[in-house]
């Protein structure tokens, strides 16, 4: 077995442990989701992302992608179908520095802002004014 590459990971999550409510964390099982398989959800099933585009921005293929986010899926739907705590921790990933994600609530179309630059007054797409701040994804620095 070859070793895995580092997939690019563009969000760290500020929470990394979930358990269910009123059960003391001694009594609870716990599943890892990595970081990797994190950004794999956040990217498919919050962005919406194709396997193909996920897999791109992660660094990987799209098969690869498609195997991380099976394997997330996976780990969550035992978390939640079994009452298990999830701890997000490890994974083979790398940081990317930080950009902001933006979508336009009038043509819908999403785009990237660097940090630092403030809030875009309107779609660069439409000139819609109505804008939604998406989420912050990095863009190249290591964890």
């Amino acid at each position: 077995m070859r070793p895995q590459k580092d997939r690019i990971v563009a969000f760290n999550p500020d929470v990394s442990y979930f358990k269910p409510r009123g059960i003391p964390l001694m009594d609870l099982e716990e599943v890892r989701l990595t970081v990797d398989e994190c950004e794999a959800l956040r990217l498919s099933d919050l962005l919406d992302l194709s396997h193909e585009d996920g897999g791109k921005q992660m660094g990987v293929s799209r098969a690869t992608f498609g195997r991380i986010l099976q394997n997330a899926r996976r780990t969550v739907a035992d978390a939640l179908i079994n009452g298990k705590a999830i701890n997000i921790e490890g994974g083979n990933y790398k940081m990317t520095t930080q950009e902001r994600i933006f979508e336009c609530d009038g043509c819908a179309k999403r785009w990237s802002e660097p940090q630092g630059t403030g809030r875009p007054q309107k779609c660069p797409h439409c000139g819609n004014r109505k804008l939604f701040r998406i989420s912050t994804r990095r863009a190249a620095s290591t964890r």
